[in-house]
């Protein structure tokens, strides 16, 4: 570990300054202004608190597709408008080279992946991220039905 008073040590502080004023920078450019995330937010806890509906009216132990088809009733009876299976085309270097179909998208600005898996894995989480980009969104819930209660992550891409 370099001293305080090193000159390497001070580069590596100015160095972390740095990257975390030009990481600040470029979040600011893309934040979203405060009334859409704030409808974003609401959405999220919309769509959390359906999951936990379908959970406790189902139960644990069925398949994934049962829980999604679940999940797509009970945000239409909450009035959101949900698009199964969604295809987003995946390019490489500008050439079109397949399509990954999102399981469900919500009011064209939040993405959810559905798994009935044991534990979450790095996989998943980086599964979630390819399909932000893909996709453009900024935000998806990763949403487990496997277990008794519901368990959620919330990924962020870019915004």
């Amino acid at each position: 570990m370099w001293p305080d008073n090193s000159a390497a040590g001070h580069g590596r502080r100015a160095l972390a300054l740095t990257v975390a004023k030009e990481s600040s920078d470029h979040a600011r450019r893309n934040e979203l202004p405060s009334e859409e995330r704030a409808a974003l937010e609401a959405l999220v806890e919309t769509v959390i608190g359906a999951a936990y509906e379908v959970s406790n009216v189902l139960g644990a132990g069925f398949l994934e597709k049962i829980y999604e088809r679940a999940l797509i009733e009970e945000l239409g009876l909450r009035s959101l408008r949900v698009k199964a299976q969604t295809p987003f085309p995946v390019a490489y270097k500008g050439k079109h080279i397949g399509t990954y179909a999102a399981d469900l998208v919500i009011d064209d600005r939040l993405l959810v992946e559905v798994k009935c898996v044991e534990h979450f894995s790095n996989e998943h989480l980086a599964q979630c991220i390819n399909y932000l980009k893909a996709s453009g969104l900024h935000l998806a819930l990763l949403i487990n039905f496997r277990r008794p209660k519901v368990e959620w992550r919330r990924i962020v891409h870019d915004l």
